[in-house]
């Protein structure tokens, strides 16, 4: 049966899908439908072929259309449709456990799934919680997140989270005991970087405060982005993150890297913490994992902390804690067909092999009408334009939207552009996806 095209919907039954993080009322007065994918492309269902800049939504790692991805779900479909995950298990949930290990920082050797990024931090929130009561430690109860971040929607990611709008309606009913460490953007000092910025790690000497204030003994654990993504691309100052690791480990702290986005290969190593080189005791992880093809997410952890549960009772449940679709066999089908293709086609570091070059095209736009600052790393960069007073965030949306209509499909937040393309990039893409950029600011 063929699919309805934009026109053929009526007001009435756009209405009916509630869209999440969209203005519903101007999408539905000009709605933009996608129709097809492949490679690095999307298509409109009048045929116009609209290059993919953002990996869908920072997950489309290897491509769209992979068939070995839905031939590896259809196998499975046929083959078992769904296992209960409780007191049960069934083998692709094992061998993705396996391959994630493979890949993951040397010594986070347990993995847990879920089926967002947002359960995923859920998870290592509730983790870390119960990691410190168990051993001992159960006034540890406050969390500390940072100005900015962002990590889902659950009450636990938006009371750590730091992005105003996403927690303003909820505000009164968070969870308490949460405290932030402000945000690294400064402007002042690190417009314009080229990959990690020089000032900032002065600023990880916020959590000394933080932990001076509410004593060691409550804090459970701190959560932070390697690379703040959804806020609009913050990337660490030089010797951040190596600071707040050494503050965690001085105050028996635990800490948590939420690489839902930066993992799986979008800073040129298979998660940012290899790139960074500093480990985190539990990294939270989603997206690229399937390549978006099931949704699906994992909480990877340090084996004291899984060690630490393991005691009692051998019949006793060690966490209370799970979901009906942990580890659903599709997703985890999927999973392991996507961390084939990263191997087989060394995806999860091809991101150097083009960083330079994807870099010196994002900083060609300096000096172009209204950008005040290029952030970059691996194959990811962060345009962020000068706001229209009282209006903040229409200036970037009508890039976002001239881009679109010229063929190039780009994220944005508030005035920042934020593009992570699939990994499969080449680059004459590259290329055009900063022509059209230059081509729409000139106009502005």
């Amino acid at each position: 049966m063929p699919t309805a095209t934009p026109e053929s919907f009526t007001r009435s039954e756009l209405e009916a899908y509630w869209m999440p993080f969209t203005a519903n009322r101007q999408f539905k007065s000009k709605p933009r439908i996608l129709a097809k994918a492949s490679g690095m492309y999307y298509w409109t269902q009048d045929g116009r072929q609209i290059l993919d800049a953002v990996a869908g939504l920072w997950c489309v790692n290897a491509g769209h259309g992979r068939k070995e991805i839905a031939q590896a779900v259809a196998a499975q479909l046929e083959t078992m449709d769904y296992a209960p995950p409780f007191q049960m298990g069934h083998p692709p949930a094992f061998e993705l456990a396996n391959a994630v290990v493979k890949i993951a920082p040397a010594g986070l050797d347990h993995v847990f799934f879920t089926n967002s990024g947002s359960e995923s931090v859920e998870t290592a929130l509730k983790i870390a919680l119960a990691y410190q009561r168990v051993r001992g430690e159960a006034t540890r109860t406050k969390l500390i997140g940072r100005e900015r971040g962002y990590h889902g929607v659950g009450f636990g990611g938006i009371s750590v989270g730091g992005i105003s709008p996403n927690r303003k309606m909820w505000s009164a009913t968070m969870i308490p005991g949460v405290d932030h460490l402000s945000h690294t953007h400064d402007l002042a000092k690190n417009a314009f970087s080229r990959g990690e910025p020089a000032h900032g790690a002065n600023l990880a000497e916020e959590l000394e405060r933080l932990v001076t204030l509410h004593d060691a003994s409550t804090i459970a654990a701190v959560i932070v982005e390697p690379i703040a993504g959804s806020t609009g691309v913050l990337i660490p100052p030089q010797g951040y993150l190596k600071r707040i690791r050494e503050i965690c480990d001085k105050h028996g702290i635990v800490l948590i890297f939420d690489e839902v986005i930066t993992g799986f290969g979008r800073t040129g190593s298979a998660f940012a913490a290899q790139e960074f080189g500093v480990t985190p005791d539990i990294i939270t992880a989603a997206k690229g994992l399937t390549n978006g093809c099931v949704p699906m997410g994992a909480v990877l952890v340090k084996k004291a902390i899984y060690e630490a549960f393991m005691q009692g009772p051998e019949g006793a449940i060690e966490l209370f804690h799970g979901y009906t679709y942990s580890a659903h066999p599709t997703a985890c089908a999927a999973g392991l067909a996507t961390l084939a293709i990263y191997e087989r086609e060394g995806l999860l570091t091809r991101a150097k092999t083009l960083a330079r070059y994807w870099e010196d095209a994002a900083h060609s736009l300096q000096g172009f009408p209204h950008v005040i600052d290029i952030r970059n790393y691996g194959l990811i960069l962060g345009l962020e334009l000068e706001s229209i007073p009282g209006k903040v965030g229409s200036r970037a949306f009508e890039v976002y939207s001239k881009c679109f209509e010229r063929g190039l499909l780009t994220r944005q937040t508030g005035d920042i552009l934020a593009l992570s393309p699939p990994l499969i990039i080449e680059r004459p893409q590259i290329d055009q996806i900063f022509t059209t950029l230059a081509e729409v600011l000139k106009g502005l």
